[in-house]
Formats: structure tokens, sequence, C-alpha cells
């Protein structure tokens, strides 16, 4: 049974093509910089958005969506998640994706206790693995759904109830179980009830501590079943909550550190994610990969206007050349990938939007893999970027500066053998001429 009927394998068509349903610039085994394009893009789908989400559901309406392929199968959950799975794996061949990401009771219905919860994830676990072998589409990450069900309303590893704290443990225990069956090669935590609504009934150390202790544990388990998904996680500011725990990368990166973790993390960033704390899309993505935490992109976009996630596709080919530049200085995504952590607009009823939302989302990062490509072997601005900084190491007090061993006395010699600075442009409009050579 088709799923997306009359619509075969979108094909690389080159830059000439008018055909929506074709790659203009995703050519895969296309070599750039020494890599194939998709070893560089490492695309993936997520589930939650593309084959679950809201339907179109929103505090406004109801859905709009339609999913012809769910007729018949709402009273059948086992069912239902199964038809999803194919339509899933349909659509990842389609578009050629290799990955594929997904929250444990995305795939899977939840019960009414763990173990009807666990009993239909290994049911379902069952059959994903069948579907990868089946197609050879691989598992880019799980995690687990700490935020939908009420239990959680006031956090799960931050919980105030040891109760909710030790059920949270055991549906991250279950992923990490299912995670290494399916081979996953990631393991995502993303904290949306981790943080607080008010101050006034919040202990924030506390809770703080608490969520460290469970990284800890997870971090035990898999030590000792030789697991070996990376562990990754994902800043958000708000929203849910007015303030989350992992607000930014900067923020997750000085969280890690405190309680000794950061050695078994990195992180997955999601742009849209990174605009609400009040950063340029690509600054936490720079950021983490500036010391050497970035493991994954759930590579969106979200809207300035607006003040929510909107989970977009990114459609800005300065936004994705901006991205693509770091990840080629960081020399890839290793075991990461660029995760389509998206949904189609409620107004974008029709199954093949899914089709087209991916497509045009891949494309526009294949154009900004070629954009910063094409830049990093210019290197003008690399090199404008490293003069501007040349006095640390012309200047013997700058490399000593930069080696650790510089004293405040030996700073105020030089400050008053050289006296006044010099005022020296940054040439901000100039750096924004150059780049815009390339989009």
């Amino acid at each position: 049974m088709a799923f997306f009927p009359g619509i075969s394998k979108l094909e690389y068509m080159g830059p000439e093509s008018t055909d929506p349903l074709s790659y203009r610039y995703y050519n895969p085994e296309e070599v750039i910089l020494g890599k194939a394009m998709k070893e560089w893009l490492r695309f993936s789908v997520c589930f939650w958005h593309t084959l679950v989400g809201g339907g179109g559901q929103d505090p406004f309406g109801a859905k709009t969506l339609q999913r012809p392929w769910e007729d018949g199968l709402h009273d059948n959950p086992i069912e239902l998640a199964k038809r999803r799975i194919d339509v899933a794996f349909e659509l990842f061949t389609k578009l050629g994706v290799e990955f594929y990401t997904f929250h444990d009771f995305d795939v899977a219905p939840e019960g009414d206790s763990l173990e009807e919860s666990f009993a239909n994830l290994d049911i379902i676990a069952d059959y994903l693995l069948e579907k990868q072998k089946e197609t050879g589409v691989k598992l880019l990450w799980a995690t687990q759904n700490l935020f939908s069900n009420p239990r959680y309303m006031n956090g799960a590893m931050t919980n105030p109830d040891v109760h909710t704290f030790c059920h949270a443990a055991a549906q991250i225990k279950k992923v990490m179980d299912i995670n290494a069956k399916l081979g996953g090669l990631n393991h995502v935590f993303w904290g949306g009830r981790e943080g607080y609504q008010s101050l006034l009934n919040t202990n924030v150390k506390k809770e703080c501590d608490h969520m460290a202790q469970m990284y800890k544990m997870a971090i035990q388990y898999k030590q000792q079943h030789n697991m070996t998904a990376q562990f990754l996680i994902e800043p958000k500011p708000r929203e849910p909550m007015k303030h989350q725990y992992d607000y930014d990368a900067q923020t997750c990166m000085a969280f890690l550190h405190e309680y000794g973790l950061e050695k078994d993390f990195k992180l997955n960033i999601e742009p849209n994610h990174t605009t609400l704390a009040g950063h340029a899309q690509e600054h936490d993505i720079l950021v983490s990969s500036a010391y050497g935490m970035l493991g994954s992109i759930d590579s969106n976009t979200g809207d300035t206007l607006l003040g929510w996630d909107t989970d977009q596709f990114p459609m800005d080919v300065a936004g994705t050349t901006a991205i693509m530049s770091v990840v080629i200085q960081q020399g890839g995504l290793g075991t990461g990938g660029l995760n389509f952590d998206c949904k189609v607009r409620r107004e974008s009823v029709d199954p093949v939007d899914l089709l087209l939302g991916h497509a045009g989302a891949m494309d526009t990062y294949a154009r900004g893999l070629r954009n910063a490509a094409k830049m990093h072997e210019d290197g003008i601005l690399n090199d404008m970027v490293k003069q501007r900084y040349l006095s640390f190491e012309t200047e013997s007090i700058g490399q000593r500066i930069e080696a650790g061993t510089a004293t405040l006395e030996e700073c105020e010699a030089f400050a008053k053998e050289k006296g006044e600075p010099k005022s020296i442009s940054g040439k901000q409009e100039l750096y924004e001429i150059i780049r815009n050579r390339y989009i």
C-alpha cells in the first residue's frame, strides 16, 4: 500500500530544475571538501511532528491535517502505531534520508501503567527493527517524553515528588534499552518541564541537584550495559515552563561542568530554541562547537515575530550557510546529524506537503553547505577574523596571556609602555558584504 501514491524517490535534478519534488542542490554522493554531501548533512526526519504531533490543532482551532492512512484505526492503538511507522518509512525512503528520531510515546501508545506502556514499546521496537532492516534507515536518536503526561506537570527529573522522579527514571531506562536494541547513535534529554513557573514554590538548587543525579544514574546504567549512544542535552529557555534550567548552550555547559558530567554529554542544538533565548539562530551551534560540545542539530527555524516555538522548516539560505560553516569548521557532526524537528503549517493540509517541506529544507541545507564550503576554501573571512586577534600572537605578552603565564603586573607595564590603545575598526559591514558574495 502506497501512502504517497504517484511519487517516486526524489532525485537530484540540478539547479535548473523547477520540479519541487526534486533536489536542485542536494546530490548525496557528490564529494565536497573530501566528504560526500550526505555525510556532511546526515539528514534525519523526526517522528513527532511528522507523523503524530497535533494534527494541525492549535489553541484556537481543531485538527486540520489530512492523514487518510489513520482512518478506522483510532480504536486500535497498536495497529495505528504500526500504520504510522509504515508511512514514516515510505516517507524516509522517498526523501532519501538515512536517519530518523523519535520520542518513546510518539511511536508507541502510552498505557495505563508502566508495565502496559513498556509492553507496547517492546511490540513497536520489534516492528521498527524490521523496518530498519528492510530499508537500511538508521536511528539517529531516541528520547523519552517527560513533559506531555499530566504526571509531569511539575517536572520529571526536577519534580518535587520522588514517586514522579522514579517514574521518569524508569522511562529513561526503558528508552535506553530500546535505543540500544535499535542501534541508536545518540540519546537525547530535553527538559521541557525541568524548570519553574514560580520561584515562590521552587528550590532551584535541589531541583538541579536531582536532575544531575538522574544523569549520573543514566551514565552508570549505560556503562554497566556497554551501551555506546552519545548522550545529548537539548537547550531551550522557556515553553512550556516560564524558565527552563537548560536555558541555552552556555547554561548547559556550565551545568555539566558544575556536576562533573561534561565528559559524558554533548549538546543537541535547535536553532528555534536558540532564537527564543534571544540569540542569533547559529549562536548556540557556534558556541557549543567552539568548546567541543556540539553533538547534533535539530535543524528547524522559528518566526521572530512570534514568541513561541514554531518549528518551521528552514528555508533561509543565509541561515543554513552560517550553520554549515560551523559544521565544516569542526569537521562534521560525528554521530549526530541534521534532524528536521519541523512541522508543516496548519494550513498545509495535504500529505504531499510533508514531502515538500522536507525536500525544500534539505535543498536549503545543501545549498548552505555548498556556500559554506566555498567560503571555507577561499578563506577570506577566516583570515580576516584571524587578523583581528593577531596581536596575541605577535606580542610576547599576548602569547603569555594565552598560555596562562602572564601577570597583572606585566600587563600594566605593557599598557604603560605602549600608551593609549588605537581605535581599530571591527569592519562589520565589510564582513557582511563579503559574506553576501556567497549567498
